[in-house]
């Protein structure tokens, strides 16, 4: 194949339809119109010898190829811009958006600290939080390039394309109302004598908990689930109810607000991971991200 005869805008067009499996949106997302994008795409079809999208029952659907060619034209992508786009002499050169996928725990955590440092060592450097719909979705969405760093919980993650570190080790604690009545004796029995919140971005009504409290014989009953740990507290401040969450999702007046305890039975924690996709290991803004979020859990006393 002749490089010369290749144009490299046709691959950033491709690279938006592969994401889009959509003519109309991977236009918009470029701002190219409709027919300037659908010819880009039957160029892009002759430079591979393939259909690359097909159409099928409820829309486009990508071809083995074109699901194939994913990773490497982004990768492509990034190693062509690397090369091009010339070094920033400092941090405070870096002019880019960075997205962050997370919950609201831990980004209720987050948010704060990383704007007012990123504001004095990398003011160019703008953030997007983006919203948290589970990890495979997240993952999926480092490898497409719609998002540039996760922090969550992920227990499996390929390390061939993915880097990922553990950035503290979270454990949980029982919270209810100063003078909530099962605060001055609390035990497991008190514990499950008033109903409980569980917060569920899905909706569930049972956690792992509720197993393990099954296999001790045991049932809780679950008062009301919400969806945020940020409608906890407001929730405890005025009712009996009682609520077992992550110890950094407590509010900053929690030991003045609430009766804080450790749970009345073993309950197991959980690591809180930093990821992105290794196309992004040499990518300065994001690791100087990546660098910030490390002082920010640090300065946690984790």
């Amino acid at each position: 194949m002749n490089l010369r005869s290749i144009d490299l805008n046709l691959l950033v067009i491709l690279d938006a339809l592969l994401d889009e499996a959509h003519v109309s949106r991977a236009g918009a997302k470029l701002n190219l119109s409709q027919p300037a994008t659908s010819s880009a795409l039957d160029r892009c079809r002759h430079l591979f010898a393939d259909p690359l999208l097909e159409r099928r029952k409820g829309g486009m659907r990508l071809t083995p190829k074109a699901q194939a060619l994913r990773d490497p034209l982004k990768n492509l992508l990034v190693g062509i811009a690397a090369v091009v786009d010339a070094p920033e002499e400092s941090l405070s050169d870096i002019r880019q958006t960075v997205r962050v996928t997370t919950a609201d725990h831990p980004g209720i955590l987050i948010a704060g600290p990383l704007h007012r440092a990123l504001a004095r060592s990398a003011p160019g450097i703008d953030l997007v939080i983006q919203p948290w719909h589970g990890a495979p979705a997240a993952l999926e969405s480092l490898a497409r390039g719609a998002s540039d760093i996760a922090v969550s919980v992920f227990p499996t993650i390929d390390e061939t394309a993915f880097h990922r570190e553990t950035l503290l080790d979270e454990h949980y604690v029982v919270a209810m109302r100063k003078n909530h009545p099962a605060a001055g004796d609390f035990s497991f029995e008190r514990w499950l004598d008033y109903p409980h919140i569980l917060v569920s971005g899905r909706g569930d009504t049972r956690s792992s908990l509720d197993d393990q409290l099954a296999t001790l014989g045991s049932v809780r009953r679950v008062g009301i689930v919400v969806p945020s740990f940020l409608m906890v507290a407001p929730l405890l401040d005025d009712s009996d109810l009682i609520a077992m969450m992550p110890a950094h999702t407590l509010p900053q007046d929690a030991q003045g607000r609430f009766h804080v305890a450790p749970p009345p039975i073993p309950v197991a924690g959980f690591p809180l991971h930093l990821a992105w996709h290794r196309r992004r290991d040499k990518d300065r803004a994001v690791q100087h991200v990546a660098d910030v979020l490390r002082a920010v859990f640090s300065g946690l006393g984790i």
